[in-house]
């Protein structure tokens, strides 16, 4: 049974997570076995809980521990849960808590590369989004339409900031991810040699006269392919596009450019799924 704490000192250091530390505070570059991050929703946590995550604390609006938060609270054993009315959870965190319902969970040990890769025909690889929305949105979309992981690179937002695995719907936690790379000058050398050596041919998403078309039955015939995504804006790296096995992009009509990253990616990984 959870240890219902009714919130009655802001400053109180337990409520730090909720309140006081930034996402990066969070995610404790220094120390990442100590890192955790905040889940939002039951419905995410439902789905964090269900790949195993440790929740460490709730914080929660009173009148959802019998409601909606009923079943989190029931899984989460004896772990303190925070609560008060919503006008005061928002007073604290400093942002409206979406369904009233937060959860400090424990950060996962990521796998190596290949340790990811070793039985993945398609991944998706995200180079420097850092737009949390755009992630989360990618995530769902490598979920549901085919790709077996995910690797982010180091400029990359992170998969478990509190928007992106919100707008993921949980689906951070329900496909394979990891980083390509601790810091900035291991991508895209040697990131991509990496990938190339586990047998992927690489493929950037990027616009370019010489692209091929994402329809080119060339692509479907590779056992392995690694789909690689650029940031809003200025899309891949020209050192990327340059180092990728191919370039591809999506036909455009009515003098449309292109499309937002996370629609791009969509199409893409159903396209380019493993047949």
């Amino acid at each position: 049974m959870a240890n219902i704490i009714e919130i009655t000192d802001y400053s109180d250091p337990q409520l730090d997570c909720y309140a006081r530390l930034t996402e990066a505070q969070l995610r404790n570059r220094l120390e990442p076995e100590k890192g955790i991050f905040i889940a939002e929703s039951p419905k995410v946590i439902l789905r964090a809980l269900d790949a195993g995550y440790e929740p460490l604390s709730l914080l929660m609006e009173r009148k959802k521990i019998d409601g909606p938060a009923r079943e989190v609270v029931a899984r989460c054993g004896d772990i303190p849960l925070y609560t008060a009315d919503r006008a005061v959870l928002e007073g604290l965190t400093g942002y409206e808590v979406t369904r009233g319902v937060l959860c400090a969970m424990r950060r996962p040990v990521l796998p190596t590369v290949e340790e990811l890769c070793a039985n993945a025909r398609r991944v998706a690889v995200l180079e420097g989004i850092v737009d949390s929305t755009n992630v989360g949105a990618i995530f769902r979309s490598a979920a549901a339409l085919h790709m077996d992981a995910v690797l982010v690179t180091p400029t990359c937002c992170d998969p478990l900031y509190r928007r992106a695995a919100r707008v993921s719907m949980g689906t951070v936690f329900q496909i394979p991810w990891t980083r390509i790379g601790d810091d900035p000058s291991q991508w895209p050398q040697p990131g991509l040699s990496r990938l190339n050596a586990l047998g992927f041919k690489t493929v950037a998403m990027a616009l370019s006269d010489t692209a091929l078309s994402i329809e080119d039955p060339r692509l479907r015939q590779e056992g392995k392919l690694a789909i690689v995504l650029g940031t809003e804006g200025d899309g891949l790296s020209d050192h990327t596009i340059a180092a990728c096995d191919y370039t591809v992009c999506i036909p455009m009509s009515h003098g449309v450019d292109s499309l937002n990253v996370a629609a791009a990616s969509a199409v893409a990984f159903w396209e380019l799924r493993a047949r």
